[in-house]
Order: C-alpha cells, then structure tokens, then sequence
C-alpha cells in the first residue's frame, strides 16, 4: 500500500533529523577520543602556511565539520595561540577537508548502515572506556546516517511526483538567488553543511533536483556552513571571531562571483556528475572549496587586515565581570573544559579577594565612596559565578568519568561558597559600614586593631584556601581546617575584649558594640566558607572520620588543631 503525502513528509523531516543527529554523533565520537590530540596538531601547525592548511583539512576530515573547526581555530585564535593570517589558512584547509565525507558517501554503500550500528553499539555495551566508546560513537553515527540517506532518497524518489513539491522546487530553480538563501538560511539553522549537502546528494539522485538547482543548493549550504560559527561566536572576544567572519567574507565573495553563471552551467553539471547527480553535488562541493583556497590562499594577509578593521579589539579596561577562561568549543572534552573552569574559578577567588581586603578601608572610611566600590566588585563576581556555574551545567552533560564528575563538584562547591562570601560582604559588612560611615562613628584604638589582627588572619586563610583549590594537597587542607579553632579563640578573645571595654565605660566602644560583635561574626563566617573547600579534598583522601578530623600517622595534631570539629 503505497504511503500518502503525509506520510512521506513525515519521512523526510524524520530522516533529516535523523541525519542530523547521525552527523553530531561522529562528532562528538572524534572529539571524545581523538579531541586532545586534534587539538594538540592544531596548535602545533600553527607557525607554517602549508602545513596550518593541511592540518586544517586533515582535523575537518575528521570531525566532518568545518563548524566545528571554525569553532577551535577560533578558540586558538582567541588565545592568542595563532597569528589571523594562518588561522584563515587553516580555515581554507577545513573547507577543503570537510568535502571528504561527501566525496565518500556519494558512493552507494548504503547497505553498510546495519554493519556500522551494530558494531557501534556492541563497542559501546563492551567497555565504558573514553576512546572506545568514542569509536562507538562515530561507528553508529555514520551507520545511522547511511540509513537517514537511503530513506531520504525513498521519499524524495516518491514525492517528486508531488504537485506541491514539484511547484517548490520549480519556484526554487527559476530563482537561483532564493534556492541559495533559502538553502544558507537552512544549513545555518542546522549548523551542518555537510547535512544539508548529503541532503541535497539524496534529492538529486532520487531525480526530485535538477542538477543546475543543485548548484545553487551546494552553494546555500557552503554559505550558510560558514555563517553558523560566526553567530555561534557572537560572545567571544573579537579575535576569536575575526577567523569565522573572514571564512564568511571569502566564501560570500565566492557565492555572490558564481551565482550569475549558474544558468549557463548546465554543461559544467554534465561533465560534473556524468551519469550520477549525487556525484555532481559532491564534485561540485569539493570544486567550489578547493577554487576558493586557491583564490584565497595567497590573499590571507590582506582579508586578515580587513577583518581586524571591521572587528578591532576593544578599549583596554573591558568588562571585568566577563569569563575569560572558559573556551565555549571545550564543553564536549570535560578534562580540558574543567581545567578552564578551574582557572576561572581561581579569577573569581582572586576577585573575591580582593573584596575582602578592602573590608578595613570600608570600615574605616569617612564616607561611603568605598562602600560604593565594593558594591560594584560584588556585582562583577555574581556575573562571574554565573558564568562559570553554566559552563559546568554545559560540562556535565558530556559523559564524564567519575573522578571528572566529583572534580566538577569541587569547583561547583568552591565558587558558591566564594559566592556567599561576596554576599556577605555586599549585604552585611558594607550595611555595617555605610552604617557607622553615616553616623560619624570610630572604634576605639584596641577594638580597631582587634578587628584588623582578626581581617589579617582570615585574610591569609584566603590565601591558603586559594593553593588548597589550586594544588588539592592533603596537608594544605589540614591545616586550613585546622586554622578553624584559631579563628574561634580569635572570636572569643575579640569578644571578651570588647566586652570589657564595654563594662568600664569606653565611649568609642559603647557607640560602635553592635558593628563591632557584627563585623567579627561576618569575618568569622567567611572563614567558615573558606574551610569548606578543604573538606572535598579531605574526604575523597580519606582523611575525614564521621564527625572529626582523623590525627596524622606520625602524632596527634597539635593541641588547637585538635580541638576542632569537622562536619563534611
């Protein structure tokens, strides 16, 4: 029984998806087990043009995505780690390189789709290994896109005898402009030109494309391919995007020369595809991109200036509350995505710490203008912390070890509590001092010292609780959790002090008793924000009992080490 229309445009749409789909399990199958070294020879190509360029083709091959390198070059070009002129080289050469998948699934080897799945999901239920199940991975997705393009081919072999679909795609091959626009629009949205090519390869053997619209189509895609990671980099710093903006400007200035002689290439299609349309939509891919790098090869230099003018860098103090450090083109490789977040988290540790240094300025000030300050700083780190805190979301979605998932945890638990300790700074100790500010009040000379002995010592736990996030080193940890019980005889003898003054009728102290006892629990709080980053480390050390902190092999700890509490 022959399937209704609908039925067959459910097809299709379902097949493109499944396309789609088959096309970023291959890459997120290279990246998981081949990603550090890609990257790695991505890098170390970047100082010559010939071998930026092959590299570049060799790392698109493979990802079957010159998105997906568009996004790293980019990345790299953002660090600073390769000059423009050759991240546009090795652009050139991920274009050409990207072609190869078509090339090779023009062939009819269809039939390979039931071998590839099985064996991918064999691997996969064999081991959970990284590099194994990456190789699952890329089995499967090119078995289930073999599979979406025998069904596409079916569909189309059928709905090109459509009314409707025929009248499309005539509107479409009378208005070459549009089939380009309308194709571009598509692959960007995808964010797949190979897709959308191997999409067109199965309309046009189906016979549902005239080969002058597939022209036009190939055109669209490689237009639209290149678009997709300029957007897709909106947020990044301008020399990062500078490299999928140039890639854009060559391939437009390629699009907008050849589309005018599109309607007199029907010979160029013949002696393209011969008796096979889907070989001419591969043949034509591939002759576009290898027409544009050697075009443009020698040109690098120049459409690098031009780049640099329409993206120039921006004014020296930029933005402080935006991430630095976290690479967007990592968040599929967790080993290499949490050590950018590890960095970034360490900048917001610096940031918060600068925030608490200040805290005797405020408290001293006669006006509010520092308050002010530290306000702003606070606003910078609640940026930062939701920055990182939505990489790591991204982070975790990507399979990851068990060791990387409690490492992601760490940095998770490290950033709130720096977090808290900004809030605490912004909504209590600053109330506190545009409090006393406005009131005109001073501490006594031994209440002013107190509270700067008892800043100095939270202020060099900060510090220490810093290299004990950094290093995760045991005996850092020990101590910083150990350092709990001088913080609580600090408090007690602060506390009695004060106190004592009180009772003999200090004037200074009398006026200033509530910001006083309120400025030493707030330090004192912050400290206990700080200690929690040693317990992570502790615990998967095993050195944290159920309630205490466990003595060293060689002594018990010292006598106020030893008084302190643990509670993980």
């Amino acid at each position: 029984m022959a399937a209704g229309p609908t039925e067959l445009v459910m097809t299709l749409a379902g097949s493109v998806a499944l396309l789609l789909w088959g096309v970023r399990q291959v890459r997120v199958g290279v990246t998981g087990a081949f990603g550090t070294e890609l990257r790695r020879l991505l890098a170390a190509a970047a100082r010559r043009r010939w071998r930026a360029f092959l590299m570049g083709g060799i790392v698109s091959g493979l990802l079957q995505s010159a998105t997906a390198t568009a996004l790293l070059v980019g990345a790299f070009a953002g660090q600073k780690l390769v000059a423009l002129p050759l991240a546009l080289t090795m652009m050139l050469g991920a274009d050409v390189g990207s072609t190869l998948a078509a090339q090779l699934l023009a062939f009819d080897v269809k039939a390979l789709w039931a071998v590839l799945v099985a064996t991918g999901v064999g691997l996969a239920m064999a081991t959970d290994t990284g590099r194994t199940r990456g190789l699952a991975r890329i089995s499967f997705g090119i078995g289930v896109m073999l599979l979406s393009l025998r069904e596409i081919g079916g569909a189309a072999a059928v709905l090109q005898h459509s009314d409707l679909f025929r009248g499309a795609l005539g509107a479409l091959a009378g208005a070459p402009a549009l089939a380009v626009a309308v194709m571009a629009l598509a692959t960007w949205a995808v964010h797949s030109s190979l897709a959308m090519i191997l999409f067109t390869m199965s309309l046009a053997h189906s016979g549902a494309v005239p080969p002058v619209l597939a022209l036009a189509l190939v055109l669209g895609a490689n237009l639209g391919g290149a678009a997709a990671p300029f957007l897709a980099l909106s947020g990044s710093p301008a020399a990062a995007r500078r490299v999928p903006l140039g890639n854009l400007l060559m391939r437009a200035v390629a699009v907008v020369a050849v589309l005018p002689w599109l309607g007199a290439a029907s010979g160029l299609a013949e002696w393209l595809g011969g008796a096979d349309p889907a070989r001419l939509v591969a043949h034509a891919h591939t002759l576009f991109n290898v027409a544009l790098a050697v075009i443009f090869l020698p040109l690098c230099g120049p459409v690098a200036g031009l780049v640099e003018r329409l993206l120039p860098e921006p004014p020296a103090g930029a933005d402080p509350g935006l991430a630095r450090h976290l690479d967007p083109n990592l968040v599929t490789s967790p080993p290499e995505a949490l050590a950018c977040a590890m960095r970034e988290a360490l900048e917001l540790g610096h940031h918060v710490s600068a925030m608490v240094r200040r805290i005797p300025e405020a408290m001293t000030a006669s006006d509010i203008r520092v308050v002010r300050e530290i306000e702003k700083l606070d606003d910078v780190a609640d940026r930062l912390f939701e920055s990182l805190k939505l990489y790591l979301v991204k982070v975790s979605q990507a399979e990851m070890t068990e060791e990387e998932s409690r490492r992601a945890m760490e940095i998770v638990s490290f950033a709130t509590h720096l977090e808290h300790i900004g809030d605490i700074i912004d909504k209590n100790l600053m109330e506190l001092a545009a409090k006393r500010a406005r009131k005109g009040l001073v501490f006594s000379d031994e209440g002013r010292e107190e509270l700067l002995a008892f800043h100095a010592l939270v202020m060099t736990n900060m510090a220490l609780a810093l290299n004990v996030f950094a290093t995760r080193d045991v005996d850092m940890a020990r101590r910083l959790v150990a350092e709990k019980s001088a913080i609580r005889i600090a408090e007690r003898n602060a506390t009695e002090n004060h106190y004592a003054r009180l009772r003999a009728g200090r004037p200074e102290s009398i006026e200033t008793s509530t910001i006083h006892l309120d400025v030493v629990r707030d330090l004192k709080r912050i400290h206990g924000h700080l200690a929690s980053t040693a317990y992570p480390i502790l615990e998967a050390a095993g050195e944290l009992s159920d309630s205490r902190l466990k003595a060293q092999d060689d002594g018990p700890l010292p006598a106020a080490a030893g008084q302190s509490s643990v509670s993980a």
